[in-house]
């Protein structure tokens, strides 16, 4: 795999049991990369390693003034120099590929975990430790593939010159011999300290990253209450651990640093004092105590990587710990279907867990009172589900046993906190769609125009609002704003089934009247399922449900169910136990004094206390409905 041809086709399946297990996968599916790197590294040390012996040869020949010897060494040492620039040039160039064809392996990798849990994701896993391990901990693991290739060229080298020391100078190479093994394992007592520092640095810079992250995503809201300054304090001195934590890990790195440098130095002294006196002895001749003292010199350098991979290690493990984990998540459901399919199936949407049923073509509202479980049944009504239980059905189809392209492409559900993306706002829109609804229409059913405006008022060289510039999550935007661009994002789709939680909670009642009505007629004879408390919209459903405890207790018209159902009401009028309370009792009284005067008096109170909840809500046309039960009455 070359740079050029990513993205990877497939990137695999991965060994998410372990970091290390994730890494030793990461390796084995860069093999081909490894190899040619590995070959190239071999042709780089072993020209490096081979100059020693030709500057020995040299030597010797000019102290014997052979110049047909020296004129083959000069030669010799012409085709090493080649050797080490082109097995260099090529190394560095294998390993860097390596490098980035891994991190690039690792993202796909993750990007499909997140596309494949969808919303599920930022319930398991802190959205600041996603963002650690797609950028900072991409980067370590690829660092430790890629140096694996240099390491193992430069132990074979390594290998190679203390057997040639030992076939060319025994007396000396015993000494070579000994000595090298004892260098590159000198520092291993200290590498365990140094991956707790590594780990505790990471956990750290991990923590400060996600409280970043947070205090960016909230920051309107911090600005807002004045507690910039407070999140500012934490920060500070969640940056501050990171540092007293990386220096103290730095310590332990330049100390094994020192030590790579001390102990190659003491074999050099030990190599040369034994050298010199074999040399007065007349045991070696001076080109052999030049060549076994440049190979000991020269070996200096490939030594250096056994550092850097004990290094990479150091600091890739933690990260392969986190991204296996994130690589481990699994769906609840499973993602693959059993079901053939050619195309998404249509019909009646129908939940068994709760009783829902939603007719195809039509606009059912739901109210729920505990928002997350609105959220919960959105996302299983999606295909999503956040725990295991029966698989909602499409037209009779569970959606489990689709796959899931074809689930998601059937039902898309738009949560009350949606995304939006850095771009233009022609980018934003450009979406899967059916193609059946425009860009111009989706964003005139979510009232969109004063959004326009605002895009082209702040952009300096976009007078046309579809090429204006939407900031990252869309954070020039009030939040009413960036619900509607999101709602008309999810109305180009025209999915068989759309599925909104709260579309309208911030925006005011004029345009959110408005929109309820744009939204049923743009969807008119496709399926539409609202969770929603809003008076509003849900005057205007074809068919209102409501979900206590987790199961349906009452379907019918919004102005039925205010009237028949003491829940409903309490959750549209936002209604109070204590209201409800006192408001029961002044009706049984009002009962009890008017009993036997007939019904339509009982039905005018019931109205005159719909009348004043409604008020204090400022729903006047809810007012106006109850004024007209009133008069029939």
């Amino acid at each position: 795999m070359q740079i050029q041809d990513l993205p990877y086709p497939d990137p695999g399946v991965p060994d998410a049991r372990s970091g290390p297990r994730f890494l030793w996968w990461l390796g084995r599916n860069q093999l081909g990369g490894q190899m040619k790197a590995l070959a190239w590294g071999l042709l780089h040390f072993v020209s490096v390693s081979a100059l020693p012996f030709c500057v020995g040869l040299a030597v010797q020949a000019v102290f014997e003034r052979s110049g047909t010897r020296l004129a083959l060494t000069g030669l010799l040492m012409v085709v090493c120099g080649i050797g080490i620039a082109v097995g260099d040039t090529y190394l560095h160039r294998a390993a860097v590929t390596n490098w980035i064809t891994a991190a690039a392996r690792v993202q796909q990798l993750l990007a499909r975990k997140a596309a494949h849990l969808g919303s599920g994701l930022t319930r398991r896993v802190a959205a600041g430790e996603v963002v650690a391990v797609s950028t900072g901990d991409v980067e370590k693991i690829g660092w430790m593939v890629e140096s694996v290739s240099r390491f193992t060229s430069a132990a074979a080298a390594v290998v190679v010159v203390c057997v040639s020391l030992l076939v060319y100078q025994p007396a000396l190479g015993v000494v070579v011999a000994v000595g090298m093994p004892l260098l590159a394992l000198a520092v291993l007592p200290l590498l365990p300290r140094a991956t707790r520092r590594a780990d505790h640095q990471r956990e750290k810079a991990g923590r400060a990253t996600e409280l970043a992250s947070d205090t960016v995503a909230g920051l309107r809201v911090l600005r807002g209450i004045g507690g910039e300054e407070l999140f500012l304090d934490r920060y500070r001195r969640a940056s501050q651990e990171v540092r007293h934590a990386a220096v103290r890990s730095a310590r332990m790195w330049s100390l094994i640093s020192a030590i790579q440098v001390l102990l190659p130095g003491l074999l050099m002294i030990a190599v040369v004092w034994q050298g010199v006196h074999l040399a007065r002895q007349g045991r070696i001749t001076v080109g052999e105590l030049v060549t076994v003292y440049s190979a000991v010199m020269v070996l200096a350098y490939p030594l250096r990587h056994f550092e850097e991979i004990a290094m990479a290690y150091s600091f890739s493990r933690p990260s392969a710990k986190r991204a296996a984990h994130v690589l481990s998540l699994e769906r609840s459901t499973d993602a693959g279907g059993s079901r053939a399919t050619d195309a998404p199936p249509s019909g009646d949407l129908y939940d068994p867990a709760t009783g829902l049923l939603a007719p195809a073509g039509c606009l059912t509202a739901v109210v729920c009172g505990d928002p997350d479980a609105a959220g919960r049944l959105a996302e299983r009504l999606g295909g999503h589900p956040a725990e295991p239980g029966p698989s909602v059905l499409l037209g009779g189809v569970p959606l489990d046993e689709l796959p899931l392209d074809h689930a998601r492409s059937a039902v898309l559900v738009q949560d009350k906190d949606p995304v939006l993306l850095s771009g233009s706002l022609r980018e934003l829109l450009d979406v899967p769609a059916s193609g059946d609804v425009h860009a111009q229409a989706a964003l005139a059913a979510a009232q969109c125009d004063d959004v326009l405006e605002a895009l082209v008022q702040g952009s300096l060289s976009a007078p046309d609002p579809m090429e204006a510039r939407i900031t990252e999550r869309g954070r020039s935007l009030s939040g009413g704003q960036r619900q509607r661009l999101a709602l008309a994002r999810s109305l180009i789709t025209d999915p068989e089934v759309l599925v909104l939680d709260g579309p309208t909670s911030a925006v005011d009642s004029h345009t959110e009247a408005r929109i309820a009505e744009g939204v049923r007629r743009l969807r008119t004879g496709r399926t539409t399922v609202v969770f929603t408390s809003s008076p509003l919209l849900l005057d205007r459903a074809d068919r209102v449900v409501l979900v206590h405890d987790s199961e349906v207790v009452a379907v019918g018209a919004h102005r039925e169910l205010v009237h028949t159902e003491p829940r409903y009401r309490a959750v549209v009028t936002r209604e109070t136990e204590e209201e409800t309370a006192a408001r029961t009792a002044s009706g049984g009284n009002e009962a009890a004094a008017s009993r036997g005067t007939g019904d339509g008096l009982a039905t005018t109170a019931d109205a005159a206390d719909g009348i004043n909840a409604m008020t204090d809500i400022g729903a006047l046309e809810e007012i106006d409905a109850l004024e007209e039960i009133e008069e029939s009455a």
